[in-house]
């Protein structure tokens, strides 16, 4: 065997060098190019400490995602999801020509399960970090379940200057739980039994709720393993504290003032037969309360309309955007 001179071995070490050194250089300038070509480069940096991330004002890091040029729509989820929930709305208006936006709330998904402020306060001033970190203007709000109450307590709290219209979908307000001023609603021990239910066995429980959420207990129902389990999945990355304080911020808040504030024109979208967030205590009486609605009330669909009937949804709320 020849033995190398040392000659031989610095051309070989400088070869080496040199390619590492080329590939490193290259892999800087596809990140350079990579940076300058970002449609939306606001959301790099402006309080975040790692892209898709936001800080609310108590410091608690909110995941959002951004996807495509346009007019700008946000989208608030429903309990106990995160915002994978609106990919079926997300990806078809953005073919459409929108930008859409939507975050996990505070606790859920790939957001931070932060101790405190897991009410409707809390969630609204979370979507306005959003919004003016983003700098967003000229927004249509959509929000479902949970997420009505939270785009409602949003245009409450921080007003409309920012805002455009507002959409519902099978939303709480004006306030679920049975009080003396809303004598038609649930009975807390409803909800007492829900937080009952996550606290000793929320896998389970996520899988039973799933059956009434998209109506698969109804006879003749076509419902995919996969939507259930989806929902399953989506349902176990919330954290206890803040599934079980949601209970809470979503049943028990009242958004009657919320609602009469509201000055932008508002589509509900609620289906009839949704077994989650009863259509005549909450639809129908918010209505009453809004000054620019239209209603559009689903036969026989459930409380996750936007996928049982997504197409039909979806069409629905581009002609709003667009009328």
């Amino acid at each position: 065997m020849t033995t190398p001179t040392s000659s031989t071995s610095a051309s070989r070490r400088d070869v080496l060098i040199a390619s590492v050194m080329a590939t490193a250089t290259a892999g800087l300038s596809a990140a350079a190019v990579a940076s300058t070509q970002d449609p939306n480069p606001s959301s790099r940096n402006k309080g975040a400490r790692a892209v898709n991330l936001i800080t609310s004002k108590d410091g608690t890091q909110i995941y959002y995602k951004d996807w495509g040029r346009g007019p700008v729509v946000t989208f608030s989820h429903g309990w106990p999801l995160n915002a994978d929930a609106w990919d079926g709305q997300m990806q078809f208006l953005v073919q459409q020509g929108f930008r859409v936006i939507a975050h996990d709330r505070r606790g859920h998904g790939r957001s931070e399960q932060a101790s405190s402020n897991n009410d409707m306060n809390g969630y609204a001033d979370d979507l306005a970090a959003v919004i003016e970190t983003l700098d967003l203007k000229n927004i249509t709000m959509v929000g479902h379940s949970t997420g009505g109450g939270e785009v409602v307590r949003y245009l409450g709290r921080h007003g409309t200057k920012r805002v455009a219209k507002a959409v519902l979908i099978g939303a709480v307000p004006p306030i679920m739980v049975k009080t003396p001023a809303n004598p038609e609603g649930l009975p807390i021990e409803a909800f007492d039994g829900l937080r009952k239910a996550v606290f000793n066995d929320r896998s389970q429980f996520y899988k039973d709720l799933a059956l009434q959420f998209y109506g698969a207990n109804r006879p003749g129902a076509k419902v995919s393993q996969g939507t259930l389990d989806q929902f399953w999945l989506w349902s176990m990355q919330v954290g206890l504290k803040n599934a079980y304080d949601c209970i809470k911020a979503f049943s028990e808040t009242d958004f009657t003032e919320d609602l009469k504030k509201i000055d932008v024109p508002t589509l509900l979208l609620h289906g009839e037969d949704d077994q989650i967030v009863p259509i005549h205590d909450s639809a129908k009486k918010a209505e009453k309360l809004l000054k620019n609605v239209k209603t559009i009330y689903y036969p026989g669909a459930p409380h996750g309309l936007t996928a049982t009937h997504q197409d039909q949804v979806n069409a629905d709320l581009l002609a709003f955007l667009r009328g």
